[in-house]
């Protein structure tokens, strides 16, 4: 029976992929308490429809950071994506590309940017500062000359969060498939993020910024003091974001943090936010409370480990598809017309 919906094709990957692989997707942060809630919280808050209102031409197009995309969505970054299938992240990008949206390639990519770039694809780049300087200059040189639109810097990660799947699993990267930043294979979750700083600052934004010309957006973002923080630094957007339950555990519901950011940006910049993605309806809910767009990872995500390429662009097609039936039934002609009295929690 053909999927129809993401869980059914969250159901075929765990099928599909092995036990670790599986684990490393699927997995969170010690006892994935967050992991659990960011998905939960949706489920805790109500759409508000306004009937009669013309919807004939009611469209899920918009923009994010100036460029014009089919939807409010955009494939967020996740790693390794060659060990869910071998159309990796090339088979993602002629995914996103296909139905009019962007995607953010990970630092932690199995497939070179120069490579993510010839599907032509909107793309961001989502980057990992090293502690090698020069690691980190070469893989901004690259994304910029790959003609990536802007970074995604995660600052979530000074350490890599406790993932206890992949310790009962002893999941480890298939031989032959390379983590390009890291010119090599063989990598553990572990010993690819050992290479990644933990003494990145709020100072690094405008240096990233002058080193690649290009805005950076901060993914990670939970608080207002933080939010104000990034304002400040030049950012040109924020991912309200835990990194999907995979850093520390017992944190707010991305969608529960993202009011108070919205509040404390006040309209500067952009706010996107990540985490718990699975239906149209989360989608509505995310705009009702301030985001520009969202970005899905582990949905995608499941599209490909079943079914490749076609996989992945048949999950972005029913999202699209869930996001324009909700806005139609809950009374808005575009994701900008969705406004904060459409959402309320439950009584």
């Amino acid at each position: 029976m053909t999927p129809l919906n993401v869980w059914d094709y969250e159901a075929l990957a765990a099928e599909r992929l092995d036990a670790g692989a599986h684990g490393y997707y699927a997995g969170g942060a010690n006892d994935e308490l967050t992991l659990r809630e960011n998905v939960d919280a949706y489920r805790r808050l109500q759409l508000r429809p306004r009937v009669l209102v013309d919807v004939a031409g009611c469209t899920t197009a918009t923009t994010v950071l100036g460029h014009e995309l089919s939807m409010p969505l955009v494939v967020a970054p996740v790693a390794f994506q060659r060990v869910a299938h071998p159309d990796g992240e090339v088979g993602m990008a002629r995914a996103a590309a296909a139905v009019g949206t962007a995607m953010c390639l990970s630092t932690m990519s199995t497939t070179a940017p120069d490579e993510v770039a010839k599907t032509g694809v909107l793309r961001f780049f989502q980057l990992y500062v090293f502690r090698d300087d020069g690691m980190t200059r070469e893989v901004v040189a690259r994304a910029r000359d790959s003609g990536y639109s802007a970074l995604f810097l995660t600052v979530d990660t000074p350490v890599l969060g406790r993932r206890e799947r992949d310790f009962r699993t002893g999941f480890t990267l298939p031989e032959g498939i390379l983590v390009e930043a890291l010119g090599g294979g063989g990598y553990t979750p572990e010993s690819a993020f050992a290479q990644v700083s933990s003494s990145v600052s709020w100072r690094d934004i405008e240096r990233l910024a002058s080193m690649s010309g290009l805005p950076v957006v901060v993914k990670g973002v939970l608080t207002h003091e933080d939010a104000l923080l990034a304002c400040e630094h030049g950012a040109a957007g924020i991912v309200v974001s835990n990194h999907g339950g995979r850093q520390l555990d017992g944190v707010a519901a991305t969608i529960e943090a993202l009011p108070e950011v919205v509040d404390a940006v006040g309209g500067r910049i952009e706010v996107l936010v990540d985490g718990g993605i699975r239906r149209g309806t989360d989608v509505v809910k995310a705009l009702g409370l301030g985001a520009r767009a969202v970005l899905a990872g582990r949905a995608p995500l499941w599209g490909l480990a079943a079914a490749g390429e076609a996989g992945a662009r048949h999950v972005l097609e029913l999202l699209r598809d869930e996001i324009l039936l909700a806005l139609k039934l809950v009374g808005c002609v575009s994701p900008a017309d969705v406004e904060r009295d459409r959402v309320a929690p439950l009584p």
